[in-house]
């Protein structure tokens, strides 16, 4: 099933389009997306693939996410999470660790978006979450963002008490892909609970990125946004 997945992928490429998701994902020398190759798919195309190879076994999906494209990477993981719709728990363990154990192939942020909190996030949510806290505090920046955009699974279902832990951790963070993520989880938890957020910021604000903060804020009035600013 691998080269047909590869085939039906590549027949969506456009060169064009490739060079400027490659400049978009920062795969510049020294950027966060170092080195990672585009052939121009977008993703309504990738998913479209996906929905018509969801039966793929994890073999398949193993070497798709170990490849060199980005668009396969992505793929894999669209895989992954349609086959979760319909899976029992034992399988959702088994994605859950097949995911960690393959982080490293999981490297840019659109691949962390669109799979972490339906693989990770929603998988914890009736479980110890201690495997954040570790991902928090990892050296790599993917692994770091998949700690705080998991959390989103949390904010659904009102648990709003790890969002504000894993930011705690992350809030000197040096990355501007870190300070975005973790003020777009807490603009989400201000949804629930704008009281929660509002203590969050008054404890942390001096340390707080702006960046961070700016989204995080995002939602107040104009009168509470400009007083955090001038904070």
């Amino acid at each position: 099933m691998y080269p047909q997945i590869v085939n039906d992928l590549q027949k969506y490429a456009n060169p064009e389009k490739a060079k400027l998701l490659s400049r978009f994902f920062k795969t510049g020398k020294g950027e966060y997306g170092e080195g990672d190759v585009f052939i121009g798919v977008i993703v309504p195309h990738q998913r479209l693939v996906a929905k018509k190879y969801k039966t793929a076994d994890l073999k398949t999906i193993e070497k798709l996410l170990h490849s060199k494209i980005h668009e396969h990477r992505l793929t894999a993981l669209l895989i992954l999470i349609y086959q979760l719709k319909k899976v029992d728990e034992a399988k959702k363990k088994n994605f859950f660790d097949f995911y960690l154990k393959n982080t490293a192939f999981i490297n840019n942020w659109d691949l962390v978006d669109l799979s972490c909190r339906d693989i990770i996030g929603e998988y914890l949510l009736d479980k110890d979450r201690k495997i954040l806290y570790k991902l928090a505090r990892s050296k790599d920046l993917w692994e770091r963002r998949i700690s705080i955009i998991s959390t989103f699974a949390f904010i659904r279902k009102n648990q709003l008490q790890d969002t504000l832990r894993v930011s705690k951790i992350l809030l000197k963070d040096k990355h501007d892909l870190i300070h975005k993520a973790v003020g777009w989880a807490l603009r989400e938890l201000g949804k629930k609970d704008e009281k929660l957020l509002e203590d969050f910021l008054n404890e942390n604000i001096k340390s707080m990125p702006r960046t961070m903060l700016r989204y995080a804020i995002e939602k107040f009035n104009e009168k509470k946004r400009l007083s955090f600013l001038k904070s």
